[in-house]
């Protein structure tokens, strides 16, 4: 992978002016989260094992320097060794040029539509893969693979397996797998506990892609169980186009009376105000909301937590699972802003071999995917 990405940034250093190089990118979405970083980058790097027409090359769609605001997909390029240095921003390549010079093919991954804003650019998109709503209209030239799953990443894996199950090696395999639902949940978690347990996990995506997983139930209620945790609250964070942050929260518990009570207290918070407008959820035991205030991080949501605690044990005896609210994990944290908690990916991501992700997927396959 190493490879193929400096070939990449090499190739946009000497294509300047009329050079007769073409360029077939590979475009995540605006919001440049984990799932669409690593679709960008495996998708492009499979096309350039098995299409060799035009040069593949991964764009992130936010600018370099707002990487940083996207600690999750930092810390991932850090687990999995791939250095920084070596991506490619769209601050970086002039889409218009390319397109004006008829050089430019585009590949869209996790988004089925560009915005507006790119409007002018429709007419070099040559194939979509999504998990999203469909919105693109019909085209015999551009080839559509949309599907609500989970993950763009796990169409992207699926087409990998089918066509060049060779490129999946350690590397590629872990960045596929790195948004398994029990990793995100726990690399950036603080509990706190009385009579009940609760946990507040911090998730780099939105709230709508996250609850799109036919089977996330399954998967909260098995984390749940295996913890220990009564509730457990997500509270995610995601950037628009101008890098204002976007806040959103949901309570999950079988139990609805814990369900109901913690999230009727949430609403009713005053330091500070959450204010929390109630949006619909595709889970039962899942209560969903937009943040108003989405400069109430969850250094602000625990001691509201505390305090519901202590109201529900009626003897204001309380427990911290961790012995500060401000103690960090066993390494130290990514650098963040002042809108982010930590986000130190504590024990790293599961051993995983090519091998044990292509029987993964190929089991899937046989049950009709997920």
């Amino acid at each position: 992978m190493e490879e193929f990405l400096l070939s990449c940034c090499r190739a946009v250093k000497v294509s300047t002016g009329e050079a007769a190089a073409g360029f077939h990118v590979v475009l995540g979405n605006e919001s440049c989260d984990i799932d669409s970083m690593v679709c960008a980058l495996t998708y492009a790097y499979f096309l350039s094992k098995s299409h060799r027409d035009m040069l593949a090359l991964p764009l992130l769609n936010i600018r370099r320097s707002d990487l940083s605001l996207r600690s999750d997909n930092v810390a991932l390029l850090q687990q999995v060794c791939l250095p920084v240095d070596l991506l490619l921003f769209r601050d970086q390549l002039d889409l218009r040029a390319l397109q004006r010079a008829g050089r430019l093919r585009l590949t869209l991954v996790d988004h089925n539509i560009l915005p507006r804003s790119d409007s002018d650019l429709e007419a070099a998109v040559v194939e979509v893969i999504d998990h999203h709503l469909l919105e693109r209209p019909p085209s015999p030239s551009c080839p559509v693979t949309v599907e609500m799953v989970g993950s763009c990443a796990t169409l992207v894996t699926e087409r990998i397996i089918q066509k060049a199950p060779e490129i999946l090696d350690q590397q590629v395999a872990e960045l596929l797998y790195g948004l398994n639902t029990e990793q995100m949940l726990l690399k950036d978690m603080k509990a706190v506990s009385g009579s009940l347990n609760l946990a507040v996990s911090v998730l780099y995506v939105s709230l709508e892609d996250f609850l799109r997983g036919a089977g996330l139930e399954a998967e909260l209620s098995g984390f749940s169980l295996k913890f220990g945790f009564d509730v457990l609250l997500l509270m995610t964070i995601c950037f628009t186009e101008s890098n204002e942050p976007i806040r959103e929260l949901a309570v999950f518990s079988h139990s609805t009376t814990c369900r109901q009570q913690v999230s009727l207290y949430l609403e009713q918070a005053r330091n500070p105000t959450l204010d929390l407008r109630p949006i619909s959820s595709p889970h039962p035991h899942i209560t969903a909301y937009q943040q108003g205030n989405a400069l109430a991080s969850r250094k602000k949501l625990l001691p509201i937590l505390k305090d519901f605690l202590k109201e529900w044990d009626g003897d204001g005896c309380l427990g911290d699972v961790e012995e500060e609210e401000e103690e960090e994990s066993r390494v130290p944290p990514t650098p963040m802003n002042s809108l982010v908690d930590g986000c130190p990916l504590d024990d790293g991501l599961p051993h995983l071999s090519a091998q044990d992700l292509h029987d993964k997927f190929s089991k899937m396959a046989d049950r009709g995917g997920d």
